[in-house]
């Protein structure tokens, strides 16, 4: 019996024995430790220059735009401390509720209709559609087009007077757009001009995720008896839906600072009826010199921006977890 209850405290014994640092073990330990030290420490001088440049085109900048939008100051000269005024300057702004309501107008119609132009056309690609790597290049094609260089060539087709669409559309009898006094029809061709323009980047995507799926997959759903709308509702819709939404997300804030479309089409005009977001900064800024207002316009647009990536993220953590289980 005396033998049964040693060997529990010998196998302790030994344990803790283990346990502790052999001789010269703790010199050999933080012999090692230095040597990771050292060589961390010798990647500093190669990232240093990417620190300085994030600190001088980002942080800095942006700590600037946000003193900025604390005070008065025209041209960034003579600033007064207002405190949060200029924040409730732009939100009580009338000028400032109708840009913003113009811009949740273009995002919303604008991206749910190119992610949906998209799908069907990333569907047909991946479906062996005849004559693919001519029509792929004729896709992405606006995307190697500058903004400057669209925008001319839209308002020349859809120039009122002369523009060939608009006279093809008067030969079929067809309403045309008169989008340089009718704010709805220039908010109609802002719309069709950015989705002309960021398709490709939508369609890219979602043509990547669209052939990433197996297709023994779509095999086993059609030997189930699936049919073409049951194997795209529970196989291809629900595999594509992590890229949906990361197309989403990424559209919606790159929509939400839509600028050039807008300025180079119409400046916001007549009377400022189809200005944007971030046309209305470029007019408190270099319009009004009302440095204080822009700024705080800029921080508004930072955070609505953060709250739409904030959402999406958390959609796409809790699909990975409902994954995961």
């Amino acid at each position: 019996m005396s033998a049964i209850h040693a060997n529990p405290i010998t196998e302790r014994e030994r344990a803790a024995n283990r346990s502790q640092p052999q001789p010269g073990e703790t010199p050999a330990r933080l012999a090692g430790l230095r040597d990771r030290v050292r060589n961390a420490l010798g990647f500093f001088p190669f990232l240093a220059p990417v620190h300085v440049l994030l600190l001088s085109i980002i942080v800095i900048p942006a700590f600037y735009v946000g003193w900025l939008s604390l005070n008065t100051s025209s041209f960034g000269q003579a600033p007064v401390y207002v405190g949060l005024a200029n924040y409730v300057k732009v939100l009580t702004d009338p000028a400032f509720r109708e840009a913003l309501i113009n811009t949740g107008i273009i995002v919303v119609v604008a991206v749910h209709l190119e992610l949906a132009l998209a799908l069907g056309m990333a569907l047909l690609f991946a479906g062996g559609l005849p004559g693919r790597r001519f029509l792929l290049v004729a896709v992405l094609a606006p995307y190697a087009i500058s903004e400057v260089t669209a925008v001319a060539m839209w308002r020349f087709l859809f120039d009122p007077d002369i523009g060939p669409v608009t006279m093809a559309l008067r030969a079929l009898h067809l309403p045309v757009l008169e989008w340089s006094y009718v704010p709805s029809h220039g908010l109609i061709i802002i719309a069709l001009l950015t989705i002309w323009l960021h398709l490709p980047f939508t369609f890219v995507i979602l043509f990547a995720a669209r052939l990433a799926i197996p297709g023994e997959l779509y095999e086993a759903a059609k030997v189930d008896g699936a049919t073409t709308l049951q194997s795209f509702r529970r196989v291809t819709l629900p595999l594509l839906g992590p890229a949906m939404l990361i197309a989403l997300l990424f559209r919606y804030i790159f929509a939400f600072r839509l600028f050039s479309e807008v300025w180079l089409m119409t400046q916001g005009g007549p009377a400022r009826s189809t200005e944007v977001v971030a046309v209305y900064l470029y007019q408190e800024a270099f319009r009004f010199n009302a440095f204080g207002t822009a700024a705080a316009t800029a921080w508004i647009m930072v955070l609505i921006s953060l709250l739409l990536a904030a959402g999406y993220v958390l959609i796409l953590r809790r699909q990975g977890g409902a994954h995961a289980h």
